[in-house]
């Protein structure tokens, strides 16, 4: 800030004077003569409005409510072949009859609530998979109040994504998503689901950091923001302020089950591949490598991935590449980790022909790979018991959350 003083001036005191909002700060010279000018107010980007983008996408926005299969007292899914006291009509009636848990009520069926949005007017819409978790049946409730028997299309656990879809007379407002990899670290963005069972609300706040691995799967890339997630806000869209899709909600990180300013979101960018693929064939067809990797904290600092072994019946093998590799590009993409290096090749199909950079002996190599098909199902089987990746985390409400990332 200039302070207006010439090189032979003396500045006597400062005074802070706090007026109408602004700042204002006099240097006052020997004598009480005003040496100094009144600076400008600083300027802040005003808060943006989103009513105008609630208005527009709020419609596609819906609640989607499931009833799971029924639960024995033992959680094994089998219902008990005793109801009420086992011991009625004996000697015993009387100890027994007001007991919480017997173990031999039968089971309820269990409610739960999520969000989704509509992404076709004929009616697909867009949640998570675990919201649809183990669902018998499936009721989503449109902004407009209208409820809609729903089927699942396809599931995706890899990247909790789930595609449902309901049959309505006429044609459904539906949202257009963005382009997530053009989001900044501060960039406001928009919240809208059912926490709680509420209904349709809107909570906002900014994007706060990209590219987040919370350890749920090898797919992790998710969006962190601060508008206020809770449960019944899975599967909710992620708006920008231009009333695009950009992320979908799925996680938060809490103590206590409530928000505490840290969520996730599946960036569109991830979301639209996936969620196109379960329209067409009800599954994601993924590339495999056919290669075991060394982990990060293990490869000692080198530029890359290590391979640790090559599955020999694998396109890997088949390609040419060798234990000890270090693979540092993958279809023209750096890799910087082995989480990278997965995700790479996951968003490949099966068939595609990729150009695969390795270090050899100190030599650069340049590889033509022909991806195989990911076959989950076997690989987790195949995997030693230790090495079997956790089942996905759901948010809070559902069984089996872990105390502090909740779904």
């Amino acid at each position: 800030m200039r302070s207006g003083l010439t090189a032979g001036s003396r500045a006597g005191w400062a005074a802070l004077v706090i007026g109408a909002g602004a700042l204002t700060v006099f240097l006052v010279g020997g004598f009480g003569e005003a040496q100094g000018q009144q600076a400008p107010a600083p300027q802040f980007a005003e808060r943006p409005s989103f009513a105008d983008v609630f208005e527009q996408v709020n419609p596609a926005v819906v609640t989607v409510a499931v009833t799971m299969e029924s639960v024995g007292w033992d959680g094994s899914g089998q219902v008990s072949p005793f109801a009420g006291n086992p011991f009625e009509g004996t000697p015993l009636e009387r100890y027994f009859r007001n007991l919480p848990n017997q173990g031999y009520v039968v089971p309820q069926p269990r409610q739960g609530v999520g969000s989704g949005f509509v992404i076709d007017p004929d009616g697909y819409i867009a949640t998570n998979y675990h919201v649809v978790q183990d669902a018998a049946a499936l009721t989503v409730t449109l902004a407009s109040g209208e409820e809609l028997a729903a089927r699942v299309v396809g599931t995706d656990p890899r990247t909790d994504l789930a595609l449902i879809k309901v049959d309505s007379a006429s044609d459904l407002p539906a949202v257009r998503f963005g382009d997530s990899d053009r989001l900044r670290v501060g960039e406001w963005v928009l919240a809208i689901g059912n926490p709680f069972g509420l209904g349709g609300t809107a909570t906002a706040g900014i994007v706060s950091a990209r590219g987040r691995d919370i350890g749920a799967a090898a797919y992790d890339d998710f969006l962190q923001i601060d508008a206020a997630i809770n449960s019944g806000n899975s599967g909710g869209p992620v708006f920008n302020a231009a009333g695009e899709v950009v992320g979908i909600n799925t996680a938060i990180f809490s103590p206590s089950g409530g928000s505490v300013g840290i969520g996730f979101a599946i960036p569109s960018a991830q979301a639209q591949d996936v969620l196109m693929d379960l329209r067409e064939g009800g599954v994601v067809s993924r590339g495999w490598l056919g290669i075991a990797m060394l982990p990060d904290e293990q490869d000692q600092g080198v530029d890359g991935v290590v391979v640790q072994a090559v599955n020999e019946d694998g396109p890997a093998a088949a390609a040419g590449l060798m234990a000890g590799d270090v693979v540092t590009r993958f279809a023209g993409q750096p890799v910087d980790s082995t989480r990278t290096l997965s995700r790479l090749v996951g968003t490949r199909e099966a068939g595609d022909e990729v150009a695969v950079q390795v270090l050899r002996n100190g030599q650069v190599r340049e590889l033509a790979v022909e991806l195989g098909e990911l076959d989950e199902a076997a690989l987790q089987a195949a995997a030693p018991a230790g090495e079997r990746k956790p089942e996905l985390w759901r948010m809070p409400g559902r069984p089996q959350s872990p105390p502090n990332l909740k779904r």
